[in-house]
């Protein structure tokens, strides 16, 4: 337990600013190991959902395209499958091959859309590999541009998004439909 004197400095004001993100409380309490079968895994139950609440931008045949609830740039998709499997060697050569296409689509969308000028691709395998949700394979699609890499994310570890989640979605959404 602390000292009174800690308590005391509790409320008193410091150099440093505060971003509260209390929304991600919930995720970050079950940490990694949110996800225990299909039956509460965000990337099984958003297809349930409209793809206006799930942030669903297209939907094939093996594998669907969503925005990410935390982005780390606007535009930021994820291309999953729709059955729960958890690596990428688990994917047959039928949802392999749509989740290439999809993740190549999605490349085109974001360049008609938003003018990247570069892409970040990734799936992170496993906990220890980085994956947030080890048990459901995804892989992220994020738009880069020249500069975007300043000092928010570096020193305040914080993302500066010009639209809400939303606006970003309908835009991806209507860019899908015009560049098939």
């Amino acid at each position: 337990m602390g000292s009174e004197e800690e308590f005391e400095l509790a409320g008193v004001p410091d150099a440093f600013q505060r971003l509260w993100t209390p929304h991600r409380a919930a995720y970050q309490k079950r940490g990694q190991d949110q996800v225990s079968g299909s039956g509460d895994c965000p990337f099984c139950q958003g297809p349930l959902r409209s793809d206006e609440e799930s942030l669903i931008v297209h939907r094939g045949e093996r594998c669907f395209v969503l925005l990410n609830l935390y982005p780390y740039n606007p535009g930021h998709l994820m291309v999953c499958p729709y059955r729960h499997v958890p690596d990428l060697t688990d994917l047959d050569a039928q949802e392999s091959a749509e989740f290439i296409t999809l993740t190549q689509q999605s490349m085109r969308v974001l360049r008609a859309t938003a003018n990247p000028g570069g892409f970040n691709l990734g799936v992170n395998q496993g906990k220890v590999g980085g994956a947030g949700i080890a048990a459901h394979l995804h892989q992220h699609v994020i738009p880069r541009w020249n500069g975007d890499t300043n000092f928010m994310p570096i020193i305040a570890q914080t993302k500066n998004l010009s639209q809400t989640l939303g606006e970003t979605r309908a835009l991806v959404a209507e860019g899908w439909e015009a560049n098939r």
